[in-house]
Order: C-alpha cells, then sequence, then structure tokens
C-alpha cells in the first residue's frame, strides 16, 4: 500500500506572493500566522511584500525558530498563534520554521503549554524494537509552507522537535500535519546561504539514495527516487557554480520534493537518517550536514546486502559499475561540503552517546543490513569520524 498525504497543491515556479494571495483567498482565512525565517524578515524585504500582498488578513509576524525547533520555541510561537486566533499558519523558511509550523495546529488543539505536555504525543521505539506512532484527535488548522532549504519537510505530515531536557529530537505525526498547499518559489531562495541550500541538497539527495538502498521499496517509489537523484546530481552543481540559474533551483526544489514521496508513501529509510536525527538534536549538527556526513558511510556499511540495489544509483549519477559509496562521496566533496564527523565538531568521545541514542530512532531498525545494537552504529560511526 501507497500512504497519500493531505496536500492538495504545489505550486511551482510563482512567486511567492502572487501563490499565497491565491491560497488564502481559495480558502477563505482571514486571520493568517505567518512564521517566517529571521534571516528573510531582517534583511530582506520578502515578508514585507507578503504582507502588503495579504494586507489586514495578516495578524501576526513570529520568527526566531532555533535550529532543530526546540520544544520551548514551538510552544512560544504556539502561544502567539493561540492569542492571534489565527485561523490559518503561513511558514516562510528553512526545515526548522516548517516543523514548528506544522507542530503548532497539534499544540493548539490539544492545549498544550508546558513542555512535558508534548511528551504524549512523538513517535517513540519501545523496549521490543517496535515504532509507535500514538493517536490523537486531528489538528484542526492548515499550514500553507514555503520553504526556503531542500530539506523536504514541507510535504511531510511528520514534524520533528527538540526535547531540550534529554537533547533528543522527536517526531509528531498526523496525516493532518501536512500543508494544504506547497509554494516552491525558486526567487526566494536566493536568500538562503549557499552552504545551507547545497548541505539540505544533499540531504534529500539522502532520501533518494535510502530510497533505492532500501529492501522494502517497490517499482513507483524507485522510479520516483531515481528522478529525484538525476535532478539532484545534476542541478546542484549548477547551482553551487551559478547561483542565479533560477531553472536550476527550481529543478532542485522538485527533486526535493520526488525525494520525499517515497517516504511519504511508507518505504522506510535507514541509518543514515536514524543518525541524522541524533547529530542533529544532540550534537546541533545541520540538519543537511548529518547526510553529508553520514551518507557515503551508511552506502559502504549496506553494500554486502543491497549491492545489487546501489547499482541504480551509480547509473543515476551516469557511472554505472563504479561503487556508490565513492561515487557519492565524492559528489559530497565537490559541493564543497563536510566529509567527516570531525568537520562537524563531532568528537569520538560522543560516539557511543550517538549510537545509544540511534537505537531509540525508528529508522535505526529499518535499515537494509540489520542493526541489531548500538555497538553496530558505532560501526558506521567509526566509517564517518
Amino acid at each position: 500500500m501507497f500512504q497519500l498525504t493531505t496536500t492538495e497543491r504545489v505550486h511551482l515556479g510563482e512567486r511567492l506572493s502572487e501563490a499565497l494571495v491565491h491560497e488564502v483567498d481559495q480558502l477563505g482565512s482571514s486571520r493568517i500566522f505567518l512564521l517566517v525565517s529571521s534571516t528573510l524578515l531582517k534583511t530582506t524585504d520578502e515578508i514585507e511584500r507578503v504582507c502588503k500582498a495579504l494586507g489586514d488578513r495578516v495578524v501576526c509576524v513570529h520568527d526566531g525558530i532555533p535550529p532543530h525547533a526546540p520544544r520551548s520555541s514551538v510552544l512560544e510561537a504556539a502561544a502567539n498563534a493561540r492569542s492571534s486566533e489565527a485561523d490559518l499558519i503561513v511558514t516562510i523558511g528553512g526545515g526548522s520554521v516548517t516543523d514548528a509550523g506544522k507542530i503548532i495546529p497539534l499544540v493548539l488543539k490539544h492545549g498544550l503549554v508546558e513542555h512535558d505536555d508534548l511528551e504524549p504525543f512523538h513517535v517513540y521505539v519501545n523496549e521490543a524494537g517496535e515504532t509507535i506512532k500514538p493517536a490523537f484527535e486531528s489538528p484542526d488548522l492548515r499550514v500553507i509552507c514555503c520553504p526556503t532549504t531542500l530539506s523536504g519537510g514541507e510535504f511531510n505530515p511528520l514534524a520533528g522537535a527538540t526535547d531540550e531536557k534529554i537533547g533528543h529530537k522527536q517526531g509528531f505525526e498526523h496525516p493532518m500535519m501536512a500543508p494544504v498547499a506547497v509554494i516552491l518559489d525558486p526567487e526566494l531562495t536566493r536568500h538562503t546561504p549557499a552552504w545551507l541550500w547545497t548541505s539540505t541538497g544533499v540531504r534529500s539527495v539522502d532520501h533518494a539514495l535510502e530510497t533505492l538502498g532500501s529492501l522494502s521499496s517497490d517499482h513507483f517509489s524507485d522510479g520516483i527516487a531515481e528522478s529525484a537523484l538525476r535532478l539532484l546530481s545534476d542541478a546542484l552543481p549548477i547551482v553551487h557554480k551559478s547561483p542565479d540559474d533560477m531553472n536550476s533551483r527550481l529543478r532542485c526544489q522538485i527533486g526535493a520534493w520526488q525525494s520525499m514521496i517515497p517516504i511519504i508513501g511508507g518505504v522506510p529509510m535507514g541509518a543514515s537518517h536514524a543518525i541524522g536525527h541524533i547529530l542533529g538534536g544532540t550534537c546541533d549538527v545541520p540538519h543537511g550536514y548529518c547526510s553529508c556526513v553520514m551518507a557515503p558511510a551508511v552506502l559502504e556499511y549496506n553494500r554486502e546486502v543491497n549491492a545489487d540495489r546501489q547499482r541504480r544509483i551509480s547509473d543515476c549519477f551516469g557511472r554505472p559499475g563504479e561503487d556508490a559509496s565513492k561515487i557519492v562521496d565524492e559528489f559530497i566533496s565537490e559541493l564543497g561540503m563536510p566529509r567527516s564527523l570531525s568537520e562537524v565538531g563531532v568528537t569520538e568521545d560522543r560516539l557511543d552517546q550517538i549510537a545509544e541514542y540511534t537505537m531509540l530512532d525508528f529508522w535505526a531498525r529499518t535499515n537494509p543490513k540489520k542493526i541489531e545494537s548500538s555497538s553496530d552504529v558505532r560501526k558506521i560511526l567509526d566509517l564517518a569520524i
């Protein structure tokens, strides 16, 4: 079975303010809560243009969501949305802004106020290694997401927030947490720092890599992942060299969207994503850098069980017959991205903790080469140190 989402529309290449007016008119919203990137708000006129286009329908503009969306920042934003009596959430920014915006309707629906109020709602792995997704009443508010990076979370009903008390990033999921619409405006991404654009692009590459490497994928998902990988492997280097190439930026955005479709449909990710969640929430490694560091190591670790599937990865890069791990390593390096844990500030004394926390992540259990204990995770980490 392939699971679909509740996202109804995706705008491709349309300017943000114009697309938002269309969406707000269609939804009949009159009290809009804008959750936005601090950089866009303070250093560009993008948010001002949106506010001008929407007029008095904007009731609050909130910024300042830190990386990996700490619970406290999500609750603070939700409190402002509550006091503003918002009837629509619009996110304009990167992955953490997107995640926070998708969790706010959950917080408002269930009257969550304190840090521990979120505890019963996050996805977790029980002692038997089973992934438990708590059931709860559907959020009422809908969200429109306008991404500025390539992490792809805007297409997912799953959102991440970090429990600051234990330093663990956790997932919150409900079908109605997927946005009603997504606006892909390549002009908006001109303001995204190059390192952030490129590293999150590698994150989307990693979505495709783990789909094509998965032993639980299907023909449809494989085809979408191959298309995503071909788009991203071609367009990312072009934008790296020519940042003003809007067509290539849009192709990157479409590749990121395609890379998410198998995940949303039910294809499980593997160790790269599981470890990445911990590197981000526990070690403060930027979201995209996690894949830059871990993707080649995980390909190498898994090769003995999925070498046939990894050949498809090599084909997408136009290098049939070559080792996929080596190809991806070289691709990431040529984009100027970090290639080791030490380069992103993770020292060897943190590896055991990372390995233990990874076993609490639901995707550690779905890696192609079975991971049975933290010592298996440590083997992968040792390949990346």
